[in-house]
């Protein structure tokens, strides 16, 4: 195996998604290495198809406050897939949510005909986001995926004649929601913005200050099964995938599982969609990886609480220790909240402030770019669209500084294969002293069909070190199977890496 490229972020210095002469970090000091990263091409798992954020209209707003050239900077930043993340996905909300300027619906007023439904409101800000995310990935030649979740219906068509505060979708309204479902798919695709999913509900267990309604499980598998499904069917629609939940980990299971017990929702129901804010609990998400093979898992929303954390480096870890243990737990889709939020972390109608990955100060029209923005980029810069997942582990007999006196997700591995190939290996430090460790790869070996041990050796490696002062070639970053010492890397404190490697 070839090891093509390094790059890393690391607090305390200037590097951000650098590329980092690989010589540099091949460990040569004495003494025991005590921690193994095991990556095991031969195991593979779900095919991922990308990353993306949240084009609320708080983010539309901020952005339109900002010099032409500054927003396009922010919007590439995410969209385009050469200079920026590579965002494939983007969610956007169907009437009001709490990040947005106040309560407002496409229908505000009651008209059971829909006549008057209007986008003058997303329109505003939304819209206009939207195509223009679309046209800088298209530029590039990709494609943007849209997500549409609402977080209430009008008020009109609720049971305690308020947006916000929870309360319930009225019976008799249940099939007039769909069509307004149906309405706002139609009047995007007259701007050309195609919507490829849906939300039923945006976290339906949660009765919140701002915009929220309530739906047991069994009602949005009734609702999929007897309103939704049917209604986009009937409209040439069905082609948009209904997921369900778009709630936090803690109840995924248990809530998928009753409704899919709902006749009819398994036809309807494509996946499940989640969020972070009731802990880790990631064995939820894979037991329905697991035990229901059907179901698309798509991570929806997660931000940093509380207000902006302006260039605080908890932030990136905290994402990067959630978008490892959502992949390997099978997710194939990972949508980020706010894009874009303004130094007080908001606008939010209802003061829940939050983070972005990008703040902006509308004052001097300047981006201030999060840790999160660099810990997103080294997994969406480089797994592509189709990856395939593949085991890596650490294991340690002892460990490094850490708070907690184990190594466990301090430092933590993450490995896709890429269509073109190469793997993408991306290994993350939380603890506060550099990492040393011992890069194995299992394989197969072909004349027994057994799994095997291939050690990654150091011997040309150290040869190029010694040239530094020159390129290295194919051949010196090759890493060949002679008799020579294992191979051992290194990643400083508190950093993330990318590896890049592909077969002989």
């Amino acid at each position: 195996m070839k090891i093509r490229k390094l790059y890393e972020t690391a607090k305390d210095t200037s590097e951000r998604i650098s590329e980092i002469p690989m010589e540099n970090r091949i460990y040569d000091g004495k003494g025991w290495i005590a921690t193994t990263l095991t990556l095991n091409p031969g195991k593979q798992h779900q095919a991922f198809q990308g990353f993306g954020g949240a084009l609320t209209e708080s983010s539309g707003y901020v952005l339109s406050r900002l010099p032409a050239q500054i927003r396009q900077q922010a919007i590439e930043a995410y969209y385009n897939p050469k200079t920026g993340n590579g965002y494939r996905f983007a969610r956007i909300h169907m009437n009001s949510c709490d990040f947005s300027l106040d309560n407002w619906a496409c229908v505000p007023e009651k008209d059971e005909s829909l006549a008057s439904f209007s986008m003058e409101r997303t329109d505003k800000y939304i819209s206009p986001l939207a195509m223009d995310v679309q046209k800088a990935a298209q530029n590039e030649g990709n494609d943007v995926q849209f997500l549409v979740s609402p977080w209430s219906p009008p008020v009109w068509m609720k049971d305690n004649g308020d947006m916000n505060h929870g309360g319930h979708l009225l019976t008799t309204y249940k099939e007039l929601w769909a069509q307004y479902f149906v309405k706002f798919i139609q009047k995007m695709a007259e701007r050309d913005i195609k919507i490829s999913f849906v939300t039923i509900q945006n976290e339906p267990a949660a009765v919140q200050t701002w915009d929220s309604c309530e739906y047991s499980a069994k009602e949005e598998g009734e609702f999929a099964a007897q309103y939704l499904g049917p209604a986009l069917e009937k409209a040439g629609l069905g082609h948009v995938k209904i997921y369900i939940w778009d709630h936090n980990r803690d109840l995924a299971l248990e809530r998928l599982e009753e409704s899919l017990a709902v006749p009819g929702a398994q036809k309807y129901v494509a996946g499940l969609a989640f969020h972070w804010y009731s802990g880790d609990q990631y064995d939820n998400i894979k037991a329905i990886y697991e035990k229901y093979p059907q179901i698309d898992l798509m991570f929806t929303e997660g931000c940093i609480e509380g207000g902006p954390r302006n260039g605080a480096w908890f932030s990136g870890e905290r994402y990067a220790h959630n978008i490892i243990n959502d992949l390997k737990s099978g997710c194939t889709k990972w949508i980020d909240w706010n894009i874009v939020l303004d130094m007080q972390g908001g606008p939010n109608h209802v003061g829940n402030y939050c983070d972005a990955p990008i703040l902006a100060d509308e004052k001097d029209g300047t981006l201030h770019f999060q840790s999160s923005y660099y810990y997103i980029g080294h997994f969406s810069r480089f797994i592509q669209q189709g990856a395939v997942r593949l085991d890596s582990d650490f294991f340690s007999w002892m460990t490094p500084a850490t708070v907690s006196g184990h190594l466990t997700d301090e430092a933590e591995t993450l490995a896709f294969r890429n269509p073109d190939g190469t793997i993408a290996l991306v290994i993350t430090n939380r603890t506060e002293a550099e990492l040393a460790f011992e890069l194995k790869i299992e394989g197969l070996d072909n004349t027994s069909g057994k799994t095997k041990e291939v050690q990654l050796q150091a011997s040309d490696w150290e040869k190029a070190r010694t040239e530094a002062s020159s390129p290295a070639t194919d051949a010196e970053q090759q890493v060949p199977a002679a008799e020579s010492r294992p191979l051992y890397l290194k990643i400083p404190a508190r950093s993330i890496q990318t590896w890049i490697l592909e077969d002989l």
